[in-house]
Protein backbone atom coordinates (compact mmCIF):
# COMPACT_ATOMS: atom_id res chain seq x y z
CA UNK A 1 0.00 0.00 0.00
CA UNK A 2 1.17 3.53 -0.76
CA UNK A 3 1.99 5.42 2.46
CA UNK A 4 0.47 8.84 3.22
CA UNK A 5 1.77 11.62 1.02
CA UNK A 6 1.61 15.26 0.03
CA UNK A 7 1.85 16.89 -3.37
CA UNK A 8 3.80 20.14 -3.24
CA UNK A 9 2.43 22.49 -5.89
CA UNK A 10 1.84 26.15 -6.64
CA UNK A 11 -0.24 28.51 -8.78
CA UNK A 12 2.64 28.87 -11.26
CA UNK A 13 6.26 28.06 -11.98
CA UNK A 14 8.94 30.03 -10.18
CA UNK A 15 7.23 30.21 -6.79
CA UNK A 16 9.82 28.14 -4.90
CA UNK A 17 8.18 24.73 -4.79
CA UNK A 18 11.40 22.87 -5.68
CA UNK A 19 13.31 24.51 -2.82
CA UNK A 20 10.42 23.76 -0.44
CA UNK A 21 10.26 20.14 -1.59
CA UNK A 22 14.02 19.71 -1.11
CA UNK A 23 13.95 21.34 2.31
CA UNK A 24 11.07 19.17 3.48
CA UNK A 25 12.59 15.97 2.06
CA UNK A 26 15.91 16.53 3.82
CA UNK A 27 14.27 17.80 7.05
CA UNK A 28 12.00 14.75 7.35
CA UNK A 29 14.88 12.44 6.42
CA UNK A 30 17.00 13.96 9.18
CA UNK A 31 14.14 13.16 11.59
CA UNK A 32 14.56 9.48 10.73
CA UNK A 33 11.64 9.16 8.30
CA UNK A 34 11.94 7.25 5.04
CA UNK A 35 10.79 9.76 2.44
CA UNK A 36 9.87 8.63 -1.08
CA UNK A 37 10.02 11.50 -3.60
CA UNK A 38 8.16 11.69 -6.90
CA UNK A 39 7.97 14.29 -9.67
CA UNK A 40 4.77 14.97 -11.57
CA UNK A 41 5.41 15.59 -15.24
CA UNK A 42 8.33 15.22 -17.64
CA UNK A 43 11.44 16.49 -15.88
CA UNK A 44 14.95 15.05 -15.66
CA UNK A 45 16.57 17.61 -13.39
CA UNK A 46 14.34 17.99 -10.31
CA UNK A 47 14.27 14.23 -9.52
CA UNK A 48 18.07 14.17 -9.19
CA UNK A 49 17.81 16.87 -6.52
CA UNK A 50 14.98 14.94 -4.81
CA UNK A 51 17.14 11.83 -4.78
CA UNK A 52 20.00 13.70 -3.12
CA UNK A 53 17.69 15.33 -0.56
CA UNK A 54 15.78 12.19 0.44
CA UNK A 55 18.66 9.77 -0.18
CA UNK A 56 16.17 7.65 -2.11
CA UNK A 57 15.58 7.60 -5.89
CA UNK A 58 12.88 9.93 -7.15
CA UNK A 59 10.61 8.78 -9.98
CA UNK A 60 8.56 10.66 -12.60
CA UNK A 61 4.83 10.06 -12.88
CA UNK A 62 2.80 11.66 -15.66
CA UNK A 63 -0.95 11.57 -16.27
CA UNK A 64 -0.76 12.40 -20.00
CA UNK A 65 1.86 9.84 -20.94
CA UNK A 66 1.10 7.08 -18.42
CA UNK A 67 -1.99 5.01 -17.82
CA UNK A 68 -3.35 4.94 -14.26
CA UNK A 69 -2.12 1.38 -13.74
CA UNK A 70 1.43 2.41 -14.60
CA UNK A 71 1.29 5.35 -12.19
CA UNK A 72 0.04 3.06 -9.41
CA UNK A 73 2.73 0.51 -10.20
CA UNK A 74 5.45 3.16 -10.01
CA UNK A 75 4.15 4.65 -6.77
CA UNK A 76 3.97 1.16 -5.23
CA UNK A 77 7.75 1.39 -4.75
CA UNK A 78 6.94 3.70 -1.84
CA UNK A 79 5.32 0.88 0.15
CA UNK A 80 8.22 0.72 2.61
CA UNK A 81 8.42 4.50 3.07
CA UNK A 82 6.95 6.57 5.90
CA UNK A 83 5.99 9.55 3.78
CA UNK A 84 5.59 10.46 0.10
CA UNK A 85 6.57 13.92 -1.13
CA UNK A 86 5.61 14.55 -4.75
CA UNK A 87 6.56 17.78 -6.48
CA UNK A 88 4.18 19.16 -9.08
CA UNK A 89 5.08 20.91 -12.31
CA UNK A 90 4.03 24.41 -13.39
CA UNK A 91 0.73 25.40 -11.75
CA UNK A 92 -1.42 22.78 -10.03
CA UNK A 93 -4.10 22.62 -12.72
CA UNK A 94 -1.88 23.38 -15.72
CA UNK A 95 -2.01 20.73 -18.43
CA UNK A 96 -2.83 20.31 -22.09
CA UNK A 97 -6.26 20.72 -23.66
CA UNK A 98 -6.73 17.10 -24.75
CA UNK A 99 -6.35 14.31 -22.22
CA UNK A 100 -3.87 11.52 -22.81
CA UNK A 101 -3.59 8.15 -21.04
CA UNK A 102 -5.06 9.26 -17.73
CA UNK A 103 -5.36 13.03 -17.81
CA UNK A 104 -4.01 16.28 -19.16
CA UNK A 105 -0.62 16.11 -17.46
CA UNK A 106 -1.74 18.41 -14.66
CA UNK A 107 -0.34 17.74 -11.21
CA UNK A 108 -3.91 17.80 -9.91
CA UNK A 109 -4.57 14.58 -11.85
CA UNK A 110 -1.86 12.82 -9.83
CA UNK A 111 -3.09 14.26 -6.52
CA UNK A 112 -6.63 13.06 -7.24
CA UNK A 113 -5.57 9.60 -8.43
CA UNK A 114 -3.27 8.94 -5.47
CA UNK A 115 -5.31 10.71 -2.81
CA UNK A 116 -2.43 13.02 -1.89
CA UNK A 117 -3.52 16.36 -0.40
CA UNK A 118 -1.93 19.41 -2.01
CA UNK A 119 0.28 21.91 -0.21
CA UNK A 120 0.32 25.15 -2.20
CA UNK A 121 3.50 27.21 -2.15
CA UNK A 122 2.34 30.81 -2.57
CA UNK A 123 4.66 33.64 -3.55
CA UNK A 124 3.03 36.40 -1.51
CA UNK A 125 5.43 39.17 -2.47
CA UNK A 126 3.33 42.16 -3.45
CA UNK A 127 0.22 40.73 -1.77
CA UNK A 128 -1.35 40.62 1.66
CA UNK A 129 -4.94 39.48 2.37
CA UNK A 130 -5.53 39.08 -1.37
CA UNK A 131 -3.35 35.97 -1.34
CA UNK A 132 -6.22 34.21 0.45
CA UNK A 133 -8.43 34.69 -2.62
CA UNK A 134 -5.88 32.79 -4.70
CA UNK A 135 -5.73 29.97 -2.15
CA UNK A 136 -9.51 29.86 -1.82
CA UNK A 137 -9.91 29.65 -5.59
CA UNK A 138 -7.52 26.70 -5.76
CA UNK A 139 -9.35 24.98 -2.90
CA UNK A 140 -12.67 25.09 -4.78
CA UNK A 141 -11.45 24.52 -8.35
CA UNK A 142 -11.78 20.71 -8.46
CA UNK A 143 -13.85 18.64 -6.07
CA UNK A 144 -11.51 15.64 -6.31
CA UNK A 145 -8.41 17.67 -5.40
CA UNK A 146 -7.94 18.46 -1.72
CA UNK A 147 -5.91 21.51 -0.68
CA UNK A 148 -4.40 20.70 2.71
CA UNK A 149 -3.09 24.24 3.18
CA UNK A 150 -0.46 26.71 2.08
CA UNK A 151 3.15 27.64 2.65
CA UNK A 152 3.74 31.37 2.35
CA UNK A 153 6.93 32.16 0.46
CA UNK A 154 8.95 35.36 0.07
CA UNK A 155 7.39 37.05 3.07
CA UNK A 156 8.77 40.58 3.50
CA UNK A 157 8.36 41.14 7.24
CA UNK A 158 6.50 39.98 10.37
CA UNK A 159 3.82 42.58 9.65
CA UNK A 160 3.44 41.27 6.10
CA UNK A 161 3.13 37.70 7.41
CA UNK A 162 0.47 38.74 9.94
CA UNK A 163 -1.63 40.39 7.23
CA UNK A 164 -1.43 37.36 4.92
CA UNK A 165 -2.25 34.98 7.78
CA UNK A 166 -5.23 37.15 8.67
CA UNK A 167 -6.63 36.73 5.18
CA UNK A 168 -6.01 32.97 5.19
CA UNK A 169 -7.76 32.56 8.53
CA UNK A 170 -10.80 34.46 7.24
CA UNK A 171 -10.89 32.19 4.18
CA UNK A 172 -10.54 29.00 6.24
CA UNK A 173 -7.12 28.11 4.74
CA UNK A 174 -4.50 26.34 6.87
CA UNK A 175 -1.06 27.97 6.90
CA UNK A 176 1.82 25.54 7.45
CA UNK A 177 4.41 28.28 7.77
CA UNK A 178 5.94 31.38 6.24
CA UNK A 179 9.32 31.59 4.54
CA UNK A 180 11.11 34.95 4.46
CA UNK A 181 13.03 36.02 1.39
CA UNK A 182 16.39 34.26 1.27
CA UNK A 183 18.56 34.03 -1.82
CA UNK A 184 21.35 32.02 -0.22
CA UNK A 185 19.63 28.69 -0.91
CA UNK A 186 18.58 29.48 -4.46
CA UNK A 187 19.73 26.91 -7.02
CA UNK A 188 21.55 28.08 -10.19
CA UNK A 189 19.74 27.70 -13.50
CA UNK A 190 20.52 27.30 -17.20
CA UNK A 191 18.39 27.13 -20.34
CA UNK A 192 16.64 23.79 -19.62
CA UNK A 193 16.11 24.51 -15.92
CA UNK A 194 18.28 24.04 -12.87
CA UNK A 195 21.94 23.20 -13.25
CA UNK A 196 22.11 19.43 -12.77
CA UNK A 197 22.54 18.05 -9.25
CA UNK A 198 25.77 16.24 -10.16
CA UNK A 199 27.30 19.56 -11.24
CA UNK A 200 26.68 21.25 -7.88
CA UNK A 201 29.80 20.98 -5.72
CA UNK A 202 28.00 22.58 -2.75
CA UNK A 203 24.83 20.51 -3.11
CA UNK A 204 24.96 18.95 0.37
CA UNK A 205 25.43 22.34 1.97
CA UNK A 206 22.49 23.74 -0.03
CA UNK A 207 20.25 20.81 1.00
CA UNK A 208 21.21 21.15 4.64
CA UNK A 209 20.53 24.89 4.51
CA UNK A 210 17.14 24.22 2.88
CA UNK A 211 16.30 21.70 5.61
CA UNK A 212 17.31 24.15 8.34
CA UNK A 213 15.17 26.82 6.65
CA UNK A 214 12.15 24.49 6.48
CA UNK A 215 12.56 23.27 10.08
CA UNK A 216 12.83 26.84 11.37
CA UNK A 217 9.83 28.28 9.55
CA UNK A 218 7.42 25.41 8.78
CA UNK A 219 5.26 23.23 11.01
CA UNK A 220 6.70 19.85 10.08
CA UNK A 221 4.45 17.94 12.48
CA UNK A 222 1.31 19.50 10.99
CA UNK A 223 2.52 18.79 7.47
CA UNK A 224 3.13 15.15 8.28
CA UNK A 225 -0.29 14.88 9.94
CA UNK A 226 -1.91 16.33 6.80
CA UNK A 227 -0.49 13.59 4.56
CA UNK A 228 -3.00 11.10 3.17
CA UNK A 229 -3.21 8.38 0.52
CA UNK A 230 -5.93 6.60 -1.39
CA UNK A 231 -4.26 3.36 -0.26
CA UNK A 232 -3.73 1.83 -3.69
CA UNK A 233 -1.99 -1.50 -3.92
CA UNK A 234 0.45 -2.27 -6.72
CA UNK A 235 -1.28 -2.45 -10.09
CA UNK A 236 -0.49 -4.51 -13.17
CA UNK A 237 0.81 -2.15 -15.83
CA UNK A 238 1.94 -2.82 -19.38
CA UNK A 239 5.41 -4.28 -19.46
CA UNK A 240 8.20 -2.03 -20.71
CA UNK A 241 10.33 -3.93 -23.20
CA UNK A 242 14.06 -3.18 -23.00
CA UNK A 243 15.79 -2.19 -26.25
CA UNK A 244 18.07 -5.25 -26.03
CA UNK A 245 19.67 -7.71 -23.63
CA UNK A 246 22.96 -5.79 -23.34
CA UNK A 247 22.56 -2.02 -23.58
CA UNK A 248 25.53 0.32 -23.94
CA UNK A 249 24.25 3.53 -22.33
CA UNK A 250 26.00 6.88 -22.82
CA UNK A 251 26.19 8.34 -19.33
CA UNK A 252 28.01 11.52 -18.28
CA UNK A 253 27.44 15.27 -17.93
CA UNK A 254 26.55 15.52 -21.64
CA UNK A 255 24.15 12.54 -21.66
CA UNK A 256 22.21 12.20 -18.42
CA UNK A 257 18.55 12.56 -19.37
CA UNK A 258 17.08 9.08 -19.06
CA UNK A 259 14.04 8.29 -16.94
CA UNK A 260 14.64 6.09 -13.87
CA UNK A 261 11.45 4.13 -14.50
CA UNK A 262 12.79 3.03 -17.89
CA UNK A 263 16.16 1.93 -16.52
CA UNK A 264 14.45 0.07 -13.67
CA UNK A 265 12.09 -1.67 -16.10
CA UNK A 266 14.95 -2.68 -18.38
CA UNK A 267 16.85 -4.18 -15.46
CA UNK A 268 13.69 -5.89 -14.14
CA UNK A 269 13.28 -7.53 -17.55
CA UNK A 270 16.79 -8.95 -17.27
CA UNK A 271 18.65 -6.44 -19.44
CA UNK A 272 22.24 -5.51 -18.63
CA UNK A 273 23.21 -1.83 -18.79
CA UNK A 274 26.78 -1.03 -19.77
CA UNK A 275 27.53 2.69 -19.16
CA UNK A 276 30.19 4.52 -21.14
CA UNK A 277 31.28 8.16 -21.18
CA UNK A 278 31.73 9.94 -24.51
CA UNK A 279 33.24 12.91 -22.63
CA UNK A 280 35.93 10.59 -21.24
CA UNK A 281 36.51 9.41 -24.84
CA UNK A 282 35.14 5.95 -24.13
CA UNK A 283 33.70 3.80 -26.92
CA UNK A 284 30.59 1.70 -26.32
CA UNK A 285 31.21 -1.85 -25.16
CA UNK A 286 31.64 -3.91 -28.36
CA UNK A 287 29.83 -6.83 -26.69
CA UNK A 288 26.61 -4.79 -26.38
CA UNK A 289 23.56 -5.46 -28.52
CA UNK A 290 22.48 -1.81 -28.81
CA UNK A 291 23.72 1.68 -27.99
CA UNK A 292 21.30 4.11 -26.33
CA UNK A 293 22.27 7.80 -26.47
CA UNK A 294 20.13 9.80 -24.02
CA UNK A 295 19.47 13.51 -24.02
CA UNK A 296 21.45 15.99 -22.00
CA UNK A 297 23.69 18.94 -22.75
CA UNK A 298 25.92 18.06 -25.72
CA UNK A 299 25.85 21.73 -26.72
CA UNK A 300 27.86 22.58 -23.58
CA UNK A 301 30.48 19.94 -24.44
CA UNK A 302 30.47 20.04 -28.25
CA UNK A 303 34.21 20.70 -28.51
CA UNK A 304 35.08 17.78 -26.22
CA UNK A 305 32.75 15.45 -28.11
CA UNK A 306 34.24 16.50 -31.45
CA UNK A 307 37.73 15.77 -30.12
CA UNK A 308 36.82 12.37 -28.62
CA UNK A 309 38.20 10.18 -31.40
CA UNK A 310 38.00 6.85 -29.57
CA UNK A 311 34.33 7.44 -28.79
CA UNK A 312 33.43 8.58 -32.30
CA UNK A 313 35.34 5.80 -34.03
CA UNK A 314 33.89 3.16 -31.71
CA UNK A 315 30.32 4.42 -32.15
CA UNK A 316 30.66 4.43 -35.94
CA UNK A 317 32.05 0.90 -35.94
CA UNK A 318 29.22 -0.29 -33.70
CA UNK A 319 26.57 1.25 -35.98
CA UNK A 320 27.86 -0.74 -38.93
CA UNK A 321 26.25 -3.90 -37.56
CA UNK A 322 23.95 -3.03 -34.62
CA UNK A 323 21.33 -0.44 -33.65
CA UNK A 324 22.22 2.94 -32.19
CA UNK A 325 19.33 5.12 -30.97
CA UNK A 326 19.46 8.68 -29.69
CA UNK A 327 17.02 11.01 -27.95
CA UNK A 328 17.29 14.81 -28.22
CA UNK A 329 20.89 15.56 -27.19
CA UNK A 330 21.90 12.02 -28.09
CA UNK A 331 20.19 12.43 -31.45
CA UNK A 332 22.10 15.65 -32.11
CA UNK A 333 25.39 13.99 -31.14
CA UNK A 334 24.67 11.24 -33.67
CA UNK A 335 24.32 13.84 -36.44
CA UNK A 336 26.83 15.37 -38.80
CA UNK A 337 27.49 18.55 -36.86
CA UNK A 338 26.37 20.74 -33.98
CA UNK A 339 26.72 24.53 -34.08
CA UNK A 340 27.08 26.12 -30.65
CA UNK A 341 25.59 29.43 -29.51
CA UNK A 342 28.74 31.29 -30.59
CA UNK A 343 28.30 29.99 -34.13
CA UNK A 344 31.16 27.50 -34.00
CA UNK A 345 30.64 24.25 -35.91
CA UNK A 346 31.65 20.98 -34.21
CA UNK A 347 31.74 17.64 -36.03
CA UNK A 348 29.62 14.98 -34.36
CA UNK A 349 29.53 11.20 -34.89
CA UNK A 350 28.09 11.38 -38.42
CA UNK A 351 25.73 8.39 -38.11
CA UNK A 352 22.97 10.66 -39.41
CA UNK A 353 23.06 13.66 -41.71
CA UNK A 354 21.45 15.90 -39.08
CA UNK A 355 22.97 19.35 -38.51
CA UNK A 356 21.63 21.34 -35.55
CA UNK A 357 22.32 24.82 -34.24
CA UNK A 358 22.08 26.78 -31.00
CA UNK A 359 23.22 30.04 -32.60
CA UNK A 360 19.64 31.30 -32.79
CA UNK A 361 17.80 29.67 -29.93
CA UNK A 362 14.16 28.72 -30.26
CA UNK A 363 12.29 26.77 -27.60
CA UNK A 364 10.54 23.53 -28.58
CA UNK A 365 8.40 22.27 -25.72
CA UNK A 366 5.46 19.91 -25.30
CA UNK A 367 4.10 16.39 -25.18
CA UNK A 368 4.56 14.19 -28.23
CA UNK A 369 2.70 11.18 -29.64
CA UNK A 370 4.82 9.39 -32.23
CA UNK A 371 3.81 6.61 -34.61
CA UNK A 372 6.95 4.83 -35.77
CA UNK A 373 7.49 4.45 -39.51
CA UNK A 374 10.41 2.13 -38.80
CA UNK A 375 11.45 0.13 -35.73
CA UNK A 376 13.65 1.47 -32.96
CA UNK A 377 15.26 -0.75 -30.32
CA UNK A 378 12.44 -2.21 -28.22
CA UNK A 379 9.57 -0.99 -30.43
CA UNK A 380 8.31 -2.25 -33.79
CA UNK A 381 7.22 -0.13 -36.74
CA UNK A 382 3.68 1.11 -36.17
CA UNK A 383 4.16 1.41 -32.40
CA UNK A 384 2.65 4.52 -30.83
CA UNK A 385 4.88 6.13 -28.21
CA UNK A 386 4.19 8.93 -25.75
CA UNK A 387 6.91 11.32 -24.69
CA UNK A 388 7.90 14.95 -24.60
CA UNK A 389 10.20 17.41 -26.36
CA UNK A 390 12.16 20.23 -24.69
CA UNK A 391 15.13 21.87 -26.37
CA UNK A 392 16.37 25.13 -27.86
CA UNK A 393 18.16 23.83 -30.93
CA UNK A 394 17.15 24.31 -34.56
CA UNK A 395 17.50 21.79 -37.38
CA UNK A 396 19.52 23.18 -40.29
CA UNK A 397 19.81 19.96 -42.29
CA UNK A 398 17.98 16.63 -42.00
CA UNK A 399 18.53 14.61 -45.19
CA UNK A 400 17.61 11.19 -43.85
CA UNK A 401 14.28 9.35 -43.91
CA UNK A 402 11.79 10.38 -41.21
CA UNK A 403 11.52 8.00 -38.29
CA UNK A 404 7.96 8.70 -37.18
CA UNK A 405 4.81 10.71 -37.69
CA UNK A 406 4.80 12.98 -34.64
CA UNK A 407 1.90 14.94 -33.15
CA UNK A 408 1.63 17.33 -30.25
CA UNK A 409 -0.95 17.00 -27.47
CA UNK A 410 -3.56 18.76 -29.62
CA UNK A 411 -3.13 16.25 -32.44
CA UNK A 412 -1.30 18.71 -34.70
CA UNK A 413 1.64 17.47 -36.77
CA UNK A 414 5.12 18.27 -35.49
CA UNK A 415 7.94 18.94 -37.94
CA UNK A 416 10.60 17.18 -35.82
CA UNK A 417 9.95 13.63 -37.03
CA UNK A 418 13.27 12.10 -36.07
CA UNK A 419 15.35 10.34 -38.70
CA UNK A 420 16.94 7.03 -39.64
CA UNK A 421 19.87 5.80 -41.66
CA UNK A 422 21.09 2.22 -41.66
CA UNK A 423 21.19 1.00 -38.06
CA UNK A 424 20.99 4.54 -36.66
CA UNK A 425 17.73 6.08 -35.44
CA UNK A 426 17.05 9.23 -33.46
CA UNK A 427 14.27 11.49 -32.23
CA UNK A 428 13.95 14.86 -30.56
CA UNK A 429 11.29 13.51 -28.22
CA UNK A 430 12.10 11.65 -25.01
CA UNK A 431 10.22 8.38 -24.60
CA UNK A 432 8.07 8.04 -21.46
CA UNK A 433 5.70 5.14 -22.22
CA UNK A 434 4.00 3.23 -25.00
CA UNK A 435 0.55 4.56 -25.84
CA UNK A 436 -2.44 2.36 -25.01
CA UNK A 437 -5.00 4.68 -26.59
Amino acid sequence: MTPPGLLISAPASGTGKTTVTLGLARAFTRMGLVVQPFKSGPDYIDPAFHTAAARRPSVNIDSWAMEAEMIRALTARASDADLVLAEGSMGLFDGVAQAGEHGTGASADIAALMGWPVVLVLDVSGQAQSAAAVARGFATMRANTQIAGVILNRVASPRHEALVRNGMEAAGITVFGALPRRESIALPERHLGLVQAEEQPALEAILEAAADFAAQHLDLAALRDAARSAGHSAADAQKIIPPAQRIALARDAAFSFVYPHLLDAWRAAGAEILPFSPLADQAPDPSADVVWMPGGYPELHAGALAAAQTYRTGLRAFAQTRPVHGECGGYMAMGQALIDKQGNRHDMAGLLGLVTSYEKRRMHLGYRLATLAAPIPGHAAGSRLRGHEFHYSTILTQPDAPLAAVQDANGDAVAETGSRRGHATGTYFHLIAKATR
